[in-house]
């Protein structure tokens, strides 16, 4: 697993189209949240920036990246090489996926730390960082099953702007205008509950019971994945 991640991280690097996505576009868009804080506070909060800025990296840093990487593998027939090894299916993807996994971690921990260090420290660390891995966790869900639909780097352009887009909407509907009205509908969208839950978590209080809809996201992503998911390209 480690030799495959090892190797997967070199390509990202040597990718450039793969390195802007993955890096240079979440750091670009989250220093704009960041430097027009103020601005974005009046009509939200302190919270929905974090938010916004979480989802930033988790769509196009992790998400678009992942489903982009296995689609990739999957056309120039990687993927069936990998399984004539002695690695596992579990493995394979877990190799493939780790070094974008731990990029976006530390991006999400690096920019929220200087967005503390801009405006304030959030009023819960411990649960913004639980919010955050369940929400990277959904994120890695979610390219598993779209890359089960996905044929080509190519298309992946298309088959990932759905979530992409749909996550960061979700977000800015959550946490401009809160759960007071719609609650249910909000906290069962992708991304509803743990947008209010990294609102909450920076005000100081947050509920553990926020994470049951993006646990669950995880669990039908992961299911999706198990009946969309080739290691062949179709023909």
């Amino acid at each position: 697993m480690f030799a495959i991640a090892r190797s997967e991280l070199i390509q990202i690097f040597r990718n450039r189209l793969v390195l802007v996505t993955s890096l240079v576009m979440p750091v670009a868009v989250s220093a704009f949240f960041i430097y027009r804080h103020e601005a974005f506070a009046s009509i939200g909060s302190l919270g929905y920036i974090a938010a916004i800025v979480m989802f930033t990296v988790g769509a196009f840093g992790l998400y678009t990246t992942a489903v982009t990487t296995l689609a990739s593998r999957r056309q120039n027939l990687f993927l069936k090489r990998l399984r004539s090894t002695a690695a596992g299916d579990k493995g394979i993807l877990a190799g493939l996926l780790l070094p974008v996994v731990v990029l976006s971690l530390l991006q999400i921990a690096a920019i929220l730390t200087v967005f503390a260090v801009v405006t304030g420290e959030p009023g819960n660390v411990a649960l913004l960082a639980v919010a955050a891995l369940a929400t990277v966790a959904m994120m890695v869900g979610l390219a598993l099953a779209t890359a089960g639909l996905t044929n080509s780097p190519e298309h992946a352009q298309v088959t990932t702007l759905p979530v992409s887009i749909g996550v960061i909407a979700v977000a800015s509907w959550v946490g401009i205008s809160g759960t007071e009205e719609l609650t249910l509908v909000k906290r069962l969208l992708p991304g509803g509950a743990a947008t209010e839950m990294v609102v909450d978590a920076w005000n100081g209080s947050a509920s553990v019971i926020l994470l049951a809809p993006t646990l669950a996201w995880v669990v039908v992503a992961v299911a999706l994945a198990a009946r969309l998911f080739r290691w062949e390209p179709r023909r």
